[in-house]
């Protein structure tokens, strides 16, 4: 079988917001693929949420797979950094910071980094993987057995984040997670605003279409009246020979 990488993005302000501070980025040269989100409580999410893309998006074309995990930290870490410096020089009292999740691709594995709440899913064999674990308030409160799963969006102080880019005294520590990458698996990169209005089990009827699965994860969440941003990227790995010469799935 011969494979390729299939991908298609949406993103919307939702319903309730004026403007978009989610960001995405999708580089398949590279086979990266991140969104951000511009921190709820902080200054400017929208330029917070651009320049994390940014610093991404400049990424060399070049790069060998063992150089791209590492130039992609530093660049988070340079980021982090720059919001750090803009917010002191704009007296901001909140500061400027935003979620990141970011997916590289390799012949054999995959990788995931990510700070905040924005999150990525795999779809593998029918089943929904989420593979972050939310740097956030609720699912702390879940992880001490104080809270729920079923509870967290209800909960409320749900929209509260304890790490992003851009926050915090302490040095950048973004977690990561690995894996073998097979045929026909699918990925899902989105913001907050898609999770908090569509259900696992109707984001997993979405990545089973094939067909604009972004969009239709973006529709649905407006659909359900998204009060947040919604971004969402769908990264598939398939049969060339099944598909037509686009790269929409």
């Amino acid at each position: 079988m011969t494979e390729t990488i299939r991908y298609s993005a949406s993103t919307h302000q939702g319903v309730v917001r004026a403007e978009n501070q989610d960001a995405y980025l999708c580089r398949p040269d590279l086979q990266i693929f991140a969104v951000a989100d511009g921190a709820g409580g902080h200054d400017d999410g929208q330029w917070a949420a651009q320049r994390v893309i940014d610093s991404l998006a400049s990424l060399p074309a070049d790069l060998r797979p063992s150089e791209l995990l590492q130039r992609i930290r530093h660049r988070l870490t340079m980021a982090h950094e720059q919001l750090k410096m803009e917010a002191l020089r704009r007296d901001s009292q909140k500061g400027m910071a935003s979620t990141i999740v970011v997916l590289i691709l390799t012949e054999e594995y995959f990788a995931c980094l990510w700070l905040g709440d924005s999150r990525i899913y795999m779809m593998r064999d029918g089943e929904l993987i989420q593979l972050t674990k939310d740097h956030s308030h609720t699912q702390a409160l879940v992880d001490a057995g104080l809270l729920r799963v079923e509870e967290m969006e209800l909960h409320p102080q749900a929209n509260v984040i304890i790490k992003a880019i851009g926050a915090g005294s302490q040095p950048l520590m973004i977690d990561k997670c690995t894996g073998p990458l097979l045929p026909y698996d699918r990925f899902l990169l989105c913001s907050d605003g898609l999770t908090k209005s569509v259900n696992d089990s109707n984001i997993l009827k979405c990545l089973e279409t094939g067909v604009n699965s972004a969009d239709l994860l973006v529709k649905t969440a407006l659909q359900n009246h998204a009060r947040d941003n919604v971004t969402a990227i769908v990264v598939s790995i398939e049969d060339e020979e099944k598909w037509p010469s686009n790269n929409d799935i």
